[in-house]
């Protein structure tokens, strides 16, 4: 019976590694806005990243200029966004606008007093860190452009709902399941008739389960960048992915590490011990101890 509870203590705790693991990910580092930034930052110069924003902003200016029947004009413009990409007023811009992004919709997820619809991101802030750092670099006209409140929808209302449960949930998982597996580990070895071996199997199901969880973040990025209606955008939606899920993909290692090192150690402490109890039932010259003579008869 210890053992059978302890089986299942110890499957219990295995399972809810991995699971605590992507809460921790996503409630704390996907939650905070300077980590977010910080490891979106590094994208501004990612060359996939870089084509899909001049694509996405050139087809927006000349949809804004009518120029969609002039070709000269719409070549013109993109090409023009394309340098824009490779100026430090760029990656000012992309800082600001994740930023910005970030907060937005951190606030509607962890404030439920919020008004009711879609997500939206004023853009005037990023217009104006983009205009301070062209007047700094002394482009022409630069004091000329026009910094104004728009409203962009980034999020629309029928989601909000459903994100904002989503984050309570995790919020509370990334509390409660550590600590709920560490909990049920630790009863697992206890209760178990053979601690030893009861600690082996644990870090074999958590190095399994730190395995498991590499494998759906692969298996997660194919499904992903699968839904993408637009294959051209696929190779910058992936390099978004592989960075956003850096530090999951960190944690998987380390609980295969840490679970394949726990095991290792506990079955060389087994082994060790079962040879050392075999050489002290070995007499000095090599051969089995003459068994002990019975002990004498009290006489009535």
């Amino acid at each position: 019976m210890r053992n059978a509870v302890s089986a299942v203590l110890t499957a219990l705790a295995c399972l809810l590694l991995p699971c605590g693991a992507l809460a921790v990910w996503a409630s704390h580092g996907l939650a905070d806005t300077g980590r977010y930034v910080g490891t979106m930052a590094p994208l501004a110069a990612d060359p996939d990243v870089r084509d899909a924003v001049a694509d996405a902003v050139g087809d927006g200016v000349v949809r804004e200029l009518g120029a969609e029947g002039s070709p000269a004009l719409g070549a013109f413009v993109r090409e023009a966004v394309r340098s824009f990409t490779h100026t430090e007023a760029y990656r000012t811009a992309w800082e600001a606008g994740n930023r910005a992004v970030h907060d937005a919709v951190l606030h509607a997820v962890r404030d439920d007093r919020a008004a009711p619809g879609p997500v939206t991101v004023d853009l005037a802030p990023v217009a104006a860190e983009v205009k301070a750092r062209l007047v700094a670099d002394r482009v022409p006209f630069a004091r000329n452009i026009p910094v104004e409140h728009t409203e962009v929808a980034v999020v629309p209302a029928r989601d909000v709902p459903g994100l904002r449960k989503g984050y309570q949930v995790l919020d509370t998982a990334a509390l409660w399941l550590p600590l709920s597996a560490v909990a049920l580990a630790v009863a697992g070895v206890a209760v178990a008739g053979c601690r030893r071996r009861a600690l082996t199997a644990t870090g074999l199901g958590a190095a399994l389960g730190g395995a498991l969880l590499g494998v759906a973040v692969v298996v997660g990025r194919h499904l992903t960048l699968a839904d993408l209606p637009e294959p051209i955008h696929r190779p910058a939606a992936g390099a978004v992915y592989d960075a956003l899920t850096a530090g999951l993909r960190t944690a998987s290692w380390l609980l295969v590490a840490l679970g394949a090192g726990v095991a290792l150690l506990s079955w060389l402490a087994g082994h060790r011990h079962r040879l050392t109890g075999g050489r002290r039932a070995q007499a000095p010259d090599g051969t089995a101890p003459a068994p002990p003579a019975p002990p004498p008869r009290a006489r009535v």
